[in-house]
């Protein structure tokens, strides 16, 4: 599974953070959230995810109160 994360609409809420610490963090610079080790190509951030971490990923998804976090399979 893929996470997509479109950062320029992100509002650093934190709640991605929360759920998953290992895959997230709190950029110093603006406030917004940066999805670790990941690919960014046009302002949109994309990276593979074990299995494992499917179940916290659809909570982050759907807890995102600006949704720009989405899922690809």
């Amino acid at each position: 599974m893929k996470i997509i994360h479109y950062r320029k609409d992100c509002i650093g809420c934190n709640v991605c953070v929360e759920h998953a610490p290992h895959l997230w963090k709190i950029s110093q610079e603006d406030g917004k959230v940066d999805l670790v080790d990941s690919k960014e190509k046009n302002g949109i951030f994309v990276k593979t995810i074990h299995e494992s971490d499917n179940g916290v990923a659809e909570l982050f998804v759907h807890d995102c109160p600006v949704n720009v976090i989405k899922l690809m399979k």
